[in-house]
C-alpha cells in the first residue's frame, strides 16, 4: 500500500462501491451475494508502506523478437536438462554399482533426487511471489548445476546420493519458474503455443537420456552422464543474466520481505510439509526393500507422514491465503483437477520411458544405444502432440477437448503395449509407441493452460508450484510400487518359466547381464518370464492413464479465448493503460462463465476469485 492509496482511502472507497454497481449490472447474480455496503475501516492496519519493486502497476513489458527467441531456448534447455537427468541415470546405473560395488544403494541414486525436488517444490511458488523471477530461477539453476558437477566427481557412493539430493533441490524451482517466465513476458494468446514449444523440447530428455547415457557409458565414463549439464548449462544461464525478465506480479523489495521471512515463506507451513513427505517417501523406498511392507519401520514412517501432514493441513488452513498451500486456491475444482491429471500423466509418462527400454535390452536383446532410437518412436509424436496442441487450443479454447482426447489415446497406447512379447514385430512395437506418445504430448501441457486461466498473477507462482509439485509426487511414490511389483512378480515367472535357473543370480545380473548366465534351452522361458513380468506394469500403467482420462473432465469447460475477450474489455474500461496480468483479474472466471471478480464487495480480487463456484 502506498502513501497515495492511504490519503484517498475515501475515494477509494467510492470507486469501490461504484465497481460494485457497475458489476452488478452486468452480472445480477453478484447482487443476491452483496447485502451491505462494504464498510471502510475507521483504521488501517500496520503495513510495510513501501513500494513495491521491479515493475509497477499499470506497466506491462513484453518479450518480444531475438529477446523472446533466446529466453524461450534457456528455459526449454533447462527443463530439458531436468528431464534428461531423470532418464539418463537408469542407463549409468549398472556402471556405478560396478565402480561403488554399491547393488543396495540403487533406489537412493534416484529417489535421492525426487526427495530434494518434491520436498522443496511447493516452496519455490512463495519465493517466485516474493523475489525476483530471474534471479531466483538462475539460484536454482546454479544449485541444480552445483549438484550435477559434485555427482561427476562422486568418489563413493554415499557421496553421489547426496549429491543427486542437491541436484534435486535445485531442480525443484526450475521447471515452475519456467513456465511462470513465460507466463510473465507474453500476452495472454501467446502463452499456451509457446508453453508447448518449451514443454516439447522439454520431453526430448525423457527419452533422449538413455540414448545419451548408453553413448557414455559404453564410450567414455558414466561420469560424463552429469557433466554434460556443465557446458550445457553456460547456454541456459548466459542469455537470462543480460534479459530483462518482467515479473509476473509486483513485488516488495527484498529486505523489506527479509524481515518478516518466516511469515511470506510460511516456515512453519514448510517445517511440517517437509518431514510428512520425506517420511512419506522413505516408507516407499524401504518397503519391500530394506525392510517388509508389514514391518514396524514401513509403518511407523506411514503413520507419522500421514499424522504430521494432518498438523501441516490444519496450520494451512489457519493460515490461509499466505499458507504453503493456499486452500482458497488448491480447492477451485480446475485446479485440484490439473493437479491430479498431472500427477497421473506424469506417473504413467515416465513409468513407460522407464519399462519399455527394460523390454527392449532385456527382451529384444538391443543395446542402451538402440534402445534409445527405438523410444524415438514415442518421443516424435509426443514433441509434435506437445507444440501442436498449445497452438491448437489456443484456437479452440476448450482445454477439455485436448486433454480428454490425449487421455483417451495415452490409455489406448498403454493398453496395446500389454500386448508386447517377445516376438512382437517392429511394425506394432512402433505403432503402439506412436499412439501412446502422442496422447502423453497433447495432454502434457493441458494442466499448465488450464491453472494459468484458474489463477490471478499474484497467485500464479503458488498455483504452478503445486501442479509442478504434483507432477514430481506422482512418479515418486508410484515408480517405487511399479519397481516392487515387477521384481516380485519376475522372481514367481522365473520359477514359473525357467525353473532350473537361479532366479536370484539372474535379478543380481541384471536387464541384459543375464543373458551371459543363463543356457541357450533355458533363454525363451527367461524372455517369456521379463514379457509377462512387464506386462503387469503396463497394466499398471494402463490403470494411471484411465485416472487420467477421468481427472480430465473436471479441468473446467471454460472458453480460455474470453480471457483474452475480457481482459481486452478491461483494458477499453481502464482507457487502455494496464496490463494484460493486471486485466487478467477481471479474466478469472467464476463457475463455468466468464465473470469478472468483484474486488469492491469488501475482499481482495484475488480472494473474489477464491470463492470461485467450481470447487
Amino acid at each position: 500500500m502506498t502513501d497515495t492509496q492511504l490519503r484517498d482511502g475515501p475515494a477509494v472507497a467510492s470507486g469501490l462501491d461504484e465497481k460494485a454497481d457497475s458489476a452488478q449490472q452486468r452480472d445480477p447474480s453478484i447482487a443476491d451475494a452483496v447485502t451491505a455496503p462494504a464498510a471502510v475501516p475507521t483504521a488501517v492496519p500496520a503495513v510495510d508502506i513501501e513500494p513495491v519493486s521491479n515493475q509497477p502497476q499499470g506497466q506491462y513489458e513484453q518479450v518480444t523478437g531475438i529477446k523472446l527467441f533466446l529466453m524461450l531456448l534457456s528455459l526449454a534447455l533447462a527443463c530439458f536438462l531436468i528431464l534428461l537427468d531423470n532418464s539418463v541415470v537408469s542407463t549409468a546405473v549398472p556402471k556405478i554399482t560396478d565402480d561403488f560395488h554399491s547393488l543396495k544403494d540403487v533406489g537412493w541414486y534416484a529417489s535421492s533426487y525426487q526427495l530434494g525436488s518434491v520436498v522443496l517444490q511447493l516452496l519455490t511458488g512463495k519465493i517466485f511471489l516474493h523475489f525476483s523471477l530471474k534471479w531466483s530461477f538462475i539460484a536454482f539453476f546454479f544449485v541444480f548445476e552445483l549438484g550435477s558437477a559434485l555427482s561427476g566427481a562422486a568418489q563413493s557412493s554415499a557421496m553421489l546420493i547426496i549429491s543427486r539430493a542437491v541436484s534435486g533441490i535445485g531442480a525443484s524451482g526450475l521447471i515452475n519458474g519456467a513456465l511462470t517466465m513465460v507466463y510473465a513476458s507474453v500476452p495472454l494468446e501467446r502463452r499456451p503455443p509457446l508453453t508447448g514449444i518449451v514443454i516439447g523440447i522439454a520431453q526430448l530428455g525423457i527419452v533422449l537420456g538413455p540414448l545419451i547415457g548408453g553413448a557414455f557409458t559404453t564410450g567414455y565414463t558414466w561420469r560424463w552422464c552429469f557433466y554434460i549439464n556443465l557446458p550445457l548449462g553456460l547456454i541456459v544461464a548466459a542469455p537470462l543474466v543480460f534479459l530483462r525478465i518482467p515479473e509476473q506480479a509486483p513485488k516488495q523489495p527484498p529486505m523489506v520481505v527479509v524481515r518478516q521471512l518466516h511469515r511470506h515463506l510460511d516456515l512453519i507451513g514448510f517445517a511440517l510439509f517437509a518431514p510428512a513427505i520425506i517420511m512419506l517417501l522413505l516408507a516407499m523406498q524401504f518397503g519391500g526393500n530394506q525392510f517388509a511392507w508389514h514391518s514396524s519401520q514401513v509403518i511407523g514412517l506411514f503413520v507419522g507422514a500421514g499424522a504430521t501432514f494432518l498438523v501441516w493441513i490444519a496450520w494451512n488452513y489457519h493460515k490461509g491465503d499466505e499458507a504453503l498451500l493456499p486452500f482458497p486456491i488448491v480447492r477451485r475444482r480446475r485446479v485440484w483437477m490439473s493437479g491430479v491429471n498431472y500427477a497421473f500423466l506424469t506417473t504413467g509418462v515416465i513409468g513407460a520411458a522407464f519399462f519399455l527400454p527394460i523390454y527392449f535390452q532385456a527382451v529384444k536383446g538391443v543395446t542402451a544405444i538402440m534402445s534409445g532410437v527405438y523410444m524415438l518412436a514415442t518421443i516424435l509424436p509426443q514433441v509434435l502432440g506437445a507444440v501442436s496442441s498449445g497452438i491448437l487450443v489456443a484456437k479452440v479454447g476448450y482445454v477439455p477437448v485436448f486433454s480428454v482426447s490425449a487421455a483417451l489415446l495415452f490409455s489406448v497406447g498403454s493398453g496395446l503395449y500389454t500386448l508386447l512379447q517377445p516376438g512382437t514385430s517392429e511394425a506394432n512395437w512402433v505403432g503402439f509407441q506412436i499412439i501412446s506418445g502422442f496422447g502423453r504430448g497433447v495432454g502434457f501441457q493441458m494442466p499448465i493452460v488450464a491453472i494459468q486461466h484458474a489463477v490471478t498473477p499474484e497467485e500464479l507462482s503458488a498455483g504452478m508450484a503445486f501442479v509442478v509439485w504434483c507432477q514430481y509426487l506422482g512418479p515418486s511414490i508410484f515408480l517405487t510400487l511399479f519397481n516392487t511389483v515387477f521384481d516380485t512378480k519376475l522372481t514367481a515367472n522365473l520359477h514359473k518359466y525357467a525353473p532350473t535357473t537361479d532366479a536370484k543370480a539372474i535379478l543380481l545380473a541384471g536387464a541384459t547381464g543375464f543373458r551371459k548366465i543363463v543356457s541357450a534351452d533355458q533363454l525363451p522361458g527367461v524372455l517369456r518370464a521379463y514379457s509377462d513380468s512387464l506386462d503387469i506394469v503396463f497394466y499398471m500403467v494402463l490403470a494411471v492413464s484411465l485416472v487420467c482420462f477421468l481427472s480430465a473432465w473436471g479441468m473446467g469447460f471454460n472458453d480460455i479465448r474470453k480471457s483474452k475477450q475480457v481482459v481486452d474489455e478491461a483494458a477499453a474500461r481502464h482507457g487502455g493503460s494496464g496490463s494484460d496480468n493486471d486485466m487478467q483479474k477481471e479474466a478469472v472466471t467464476d463457475g463455468e462463465t466468464a465473470v469478472p471478480s468483484v474486488a469492491a464487495v469488501g475482499a481482495e480480487e484475488k480472494r473474489s476469485v477464491g470463492s470461485e463456484t467450481d470447487h
